[in-house]
């Protein structure tokens, strides 16, 4: 059944109720999207069915059709099926964006097992909590990464890991190179595989029959997805999503895309993060589109793809879509044919959209979400009454309210207030955390943000702040807590407080106040190098500032919005 915090409501108690924003909707784009009641498999498999001589992955060069993709999930299905997975079992993934990716993802889901999404660039300690929350009765790893999987206490370690190689999916001559004794060769095979001790080839999937056709498939309503997002007060949270949570987020997009027969999607944000999953994986599915897989944001293999294939869809972050511009100057390259590009995570500077379509001819948008929401909330229209600078409107089935976050009651049109959001993407709940859920997740299935916005008077939506103190940075979600818990392991530090302060970008910079233990003094090199050891690159702190002392509520908890206000005083001029 249906979880009762996301059922659909009828109540018109709420000022929005009447969705004032449509008027700004492109005319092809409907109030609502028809609601899937059925899962991702049955979503891949009509793929598979329909269009099997299609392209779906393009990698490097190298393409699989959809008649291949769909072949190849059976395959992986049958062997986890073989290994013990069953219907609710998690499945961690531990994998940069390359085929093997989305053929495990959809492989999990046609067993009714459950996803659990991991950055293959977290650090052993950072993968430790997530194991032991989730559970996972096995994973599927990247070969260069897999030691930091295989080296978990036995307790936590999935039974089985499978280990995958990126370059077998590359071209013939590619591998090829790849082999030879050549100095720059050889540092880049060193950089795309490992030795992967303790593991089961990727490639032993291929050995199997494929799953049988009868095999129960999920429904609508079961778990997909455990998305781990970063909090404010301390470890990530694992967010429930189930297919229809997920499917029903893309047909969003769909609706406002309204994509053509031949589009081809640039999967250049990382599919762990909802934000590449959805715009990437989920909508390529849904459009039967052509998905080019991108293991990193490399400009070099960007431009080389564009040789090839140019991209129709692009989503992205700002310094991503900026990065783009500078090189293909300096190429000579047109971008020419990006129809529409949809930047979220962080601020869209309004001179960049200018540039930006200008050189494109197409249209730069920014919209909104949150892994909460599988992830999408809002977007501004792809047309003219989009508005740089907002945030835009909520995609179709999607309600909001601005309320008072003391109150919960709802604010006068044009005043600011938290944005509250309910339709079929909201999430379940939180893993295993009830107390969490029930603070986040209200009655009537309303989620709290935890950003405060305004709505113009075409009730486009403006984000003012954020009550969370979850700094963004490169459009990575980095929890404070978290930093500040590594940073007082070091025996210079007596205490501190981490925020972000915005960057040139458009996002933040990870930035630590410290004031030091008695008798030492701060090394800001020292202390890179301990958070490097112990957290992935991104939550590293940039600058390290010294302070006497941290401002405190009555309570004595930190107020990181004074830290954050101080620092910006007199460092951000």
């Amino acid at each position: 059944m249906q979880p009762a915090e996301n059922s659909p409501q009828t109540d018109i108690d709420f000022p929005l109720s009447h969705r004032p924003w449509v008027k700004n909707y492109r005319s092809e784009s409907n109030r609502d999207v028809a609601l899937p009641e059925t899962s991702l498999s049955h979503l891949m498999a009509e793929a598979v069915r329909t269009v099997p001589q299609k392209i779906a992955l393009e990698f490097f060069g190298a393409t699989t059709t959809y008649g291949e993709l769909g072949d190849q999930i059976l395959r992986v299905a049958e062997g986890l099926r073989k290994a013990g997975i069953q219907h609710g079992d998690r499945v961690a993934l531990v994998l940069p964006n390359c085929p093997q990716h989305i053929v495990a993802f959809y492989a999990i889901l046609r067993l009714g097992a459950v996803v659990v999404e991991h950055n293959p660039l977290y650090t052993s300690a950072e993968l430790r909590h997530m194991f032991e929350d989730h559970g996972a009765k096995a994973a599927i790893v990247w070969d260069k990464i897999a030691d930091n999987i295989t080296s978990l206490p036995a307790d936590i370690r999935p039974k089985n890991i499978y280990a995958v190689n990126m370059i077998e999916e590359m071209p013939f001559t590619m591998r090829t190179a790849l082999k030879l004794p050549i100095g720059k060769l050889k540092e880049s095979r060193e950089k795309l595989e490992g030795t992967a001790r303790g593991t089961t080839p990727w490639r032993q999937f291929m050995k199997n029959q494929p799953l049988a056709a009868d095999h129960h498939r999920p429904t609508a309503y079961d778990l997909a997805l455990l998305q781990y997002t970063s909090g404010t007060t301390g470890l990530p949270k694992g967010v429930m999503l189930t297919h229809r949570n997920l499917e029903s987020n893309g047909r969003m997009g769909e609706e406002w895309i309204q994509p053509g027969n031949d589009e081809v999607i640039y999967a250049v944000l990382p599919l762990f993060h909802a934000y590449g999953m959805t715009l990437g994986q989920t909508i390529a599915a849904v459009c039967k589109a052509r998905l080019v897989l991108f293991p990193t944001v490399d400009m070099d293999l960007i431009f080389r793809a564009m040789k090839k294939t140019t991209p129709t869809i692009l989503p992205a972050v700002p310094p991503v879509y900026r990065r783009m511009l500078e090189e293909a100057k300096k190429r000579n390259v047109s971008l020419q044919g990006i129809r529409y590009a949809v930047s979220g995570a962080m601020h869209l500077p309004t001179e960049l959209v200018a540039e930006w379509e200008e050189a494109t001819g197409g249209l730069l948008v920014e919209g909104y979400g949150l892994s909460e929401c599988s992830p999408l909330v809002s977007c501004n229209p792809l047309n003219s009454s989009r508005r740089a600078g907002s945030i835009g409107v909520p995609f179709p089935s999607t309600d909001i309210r601005v309320v008072n976050p003391d109150t919960l009651e709802d604010v006068p049109d044009g005043a600011e207030g938290e944005l509250l959001v309910r339709g079929p993407q909201v999430m379940r709940g939180y893993w295993k955390r009830g107390e969490d859920t029930s603070k986040t997740l209200l009655p009537g299935g309303w989620l709290r943000t935890g950003d405060i916005v305004r709505l113009d008077h075409d009730y486009f939506i403006e984000i003012v702040d954020r009550i969370k103190e979850v700094i963004i940075t490169g459009g990575f979600n980095v929890s404070p807590t978290e930093v500040e818990n590594v940073l007082k392991q070091h025996d210079s530090v007596a205490d501190c407080a981490v925020v972000g302060l915005p960057d040139s970008s458009g996002g933040e910079k990870v930035t630590a106040a410290i004031i030091p233990a008695e008798g030492h003094a701060i090394d800001p090199e020292e202390l890179k190098q301990h958070c490097y050891e112990r957290l992935t690159r991104y939550k590293v702190p940039k600058n390290y500032y010294e302070v006497e002392e941290l401002p405190r509520s009555m309570l004595g908890k930190t107020l990181r919005r004074k830290v954050r206000e101080s620092l910006e005083a007199k460092y951000s001029k």
